[in-house]
């Protein structure tokens, strides 16, 4: 460790102007005892959010530590101890009070650093690129004494704040403009690099090659890359669809690859760990069949299916787009889980919401601008699924069409896209 460039940076960082960021919605809550962990896919903003928080703090009892800087890579735990107990105290005057500790997985032993701190009385903050602090990583190593977040790529909302739009929805010209930076948002997603400087389709590249190398590849220590990029190009393909891994193996085994079943199965878990897609289970009353395959895959952002997709499918987008906005409330309500449902004639509903015990909503996901639009099979299927799941609460996602009514004496809601966006906090 080179201390002559550690006071340097310590002693920059106390004077040095903190960039502008874009408010986001997550509202992390401390706990005594206990270190905040701050997960989310590649890029998607966790080290602003840092920026964030740290503007709302005394400079001189606040220690930021970026362990991707060159001079702190590859320290271990007694090295950054020492920065925190002697050098940082040296350098400010203060000892400090509140730690983020930015890529927290370069330190060697960061679990034994982590456990000390918190001993020690400090306000511990934490991230890491995705796939290297999971928050089941952070359970494990720090048995209970971790609360989890998950910060994603900007919401719709984020994406009007970043772009500083200020619509007034009662004008149709605002409401018209309101619905282009949607058509926006939903092809382009909101990685917050792509919304303020554009260039999407290359930053999106660089950020998927990232992702597949040291999130999945490097992380994982995969053996077949032939076989992971076939994985990973594969789901980028086929967001907002049902698969099954012996699926997968069908098709590959067609194109006369040949690989171990085995091997397959730990490639899908293994990607799922990036952050960078999502699966979503299948809904049945008893648990154990909530684990079973198959599953539906979704992106961490939409912006990422221009990459690999070969045409325009703008309901799938839609339906992505929900599902995020689904886990950006599931992450904040623990007790709310999200399913698919799937009956055997093959009917289905795109999410079933689940709180505790109980089923509070169900939501069909479609691109339409009119009721006529709106095939009939979608609206059946979330009746039946609502007199299975004894749920009325019933609602079809649209992109430009509003009303309520009434289909085997159910009542069913249709709200447009923009609108559910605005008020998903307050859904049921």
């Amino acid at each position: 460790m080179d201390i002559s460039l550690v006071k340097d940076y310590l002693a920059n960082f106390q004077e040095k102007e903190l960039p502008e960021t874009v408010e986001r919605e997550l509202r992390v809550r401390e706990m005594e005892g206990k270190v905040t962990s701050v997960i989310g896919p590649r890029r998607a903003g966790k080290t602003y959010y840092f920026f964030t928080l740290i503007k709302t703090l005394e400079r001189k009892r606040t220690l930021y530590l970026d362990f991707e800087e060159t001079f702190l890579k590859n320290l271990d735990s007694t090295d950054v101890l020492k920065i925190i107990l002697n050098i940082f105290p040296e350098v400010v005057g203060e000892n400090p009070e509140y730690l983020f500790l930015d890529e927290i997985h370069n330190v060697r032993g960061w679990e034994s650093l982590v456990r000390t701190l918190l001993n020690r009385g400090f306000r511990v903050f934490v991230t890491g690129s995705s796939s290297r602090l999971m928050s089941r990583e952070i359970a494990t190593q720090l048995r209970g004494r971790a609360l989890t977040y998950l910060l994603l790529p900007f919401s719709f909302r984020e994406y009007l704040k970043a772009k500083k739009r200020n619509y007034n929805l009662n004008l149709f010209s605002h409401l018209g403009k309101l619905k282009k930076d949607l058509r926006e948002y939903v092809r382009f997603g909101g990685f917050p690099e792509v919304v303020l400087k554009g260039e999407g389709e290359k930053i999106l590249k660089e950020y998927a090659d990232l992702a597949f190398f040291m999130d999945f590849v490097e992380r994982h220590e995969i053996k077949s890359v032939t076989l992971a990029r076939y994985v990973f190009n594969h789901f980028l393909q086929n967001f907002s669809r049902e698969f099954s891994v012996r699926s997968i193996e069908r098709k590959l085994r067609s194109e006369g690859a040949g690989f171990n079943i085995g091997t397959l199965y730990r490639y899908v878990e293994d990607l799922e760990d990036t952050l960078f897609v999502f699966f979503l289970r299948k809904f049945s009353q008893k648990a154990h069949e909530r684990e079973l395959w198959p599953r539906k895959v979704y992106l961490c952002d939409t912006g990422l299916a221009n990459l690999y997709r070969f045409s325009e499918d703008f309901g799938r987008l839609m339906e992505n787009v929900v599902f995020l906005e689904l886990v950006r409330l599931a992450s904040e309500r623990p007790r709310v889980e999200i399913f698919y449902w799937k009956d055997q004639r093959q009917e289905e509903v795109d999410f079933v919401v689940k709180e505790g015990m109980k089923v509070k909503q169900l939501i069909q996901v479609t691109y339409a601008s009119g009721r006529d639009e709106i095939e009939k099979r979608e609206v059946k299927a979330l009746v039946r699924a609502g007199k299975e799941l004894r749920c009325r609460n019933l609602l079809v996602i649209t992109w430009d069409y509003e009303g309520v009514e009434a289909f085997e004496r159910r009542k069913i809601k249709f709200l447009p896209l923009w609108k559910w966006l605005s008020q998903t906090r307050n859904i049921y």
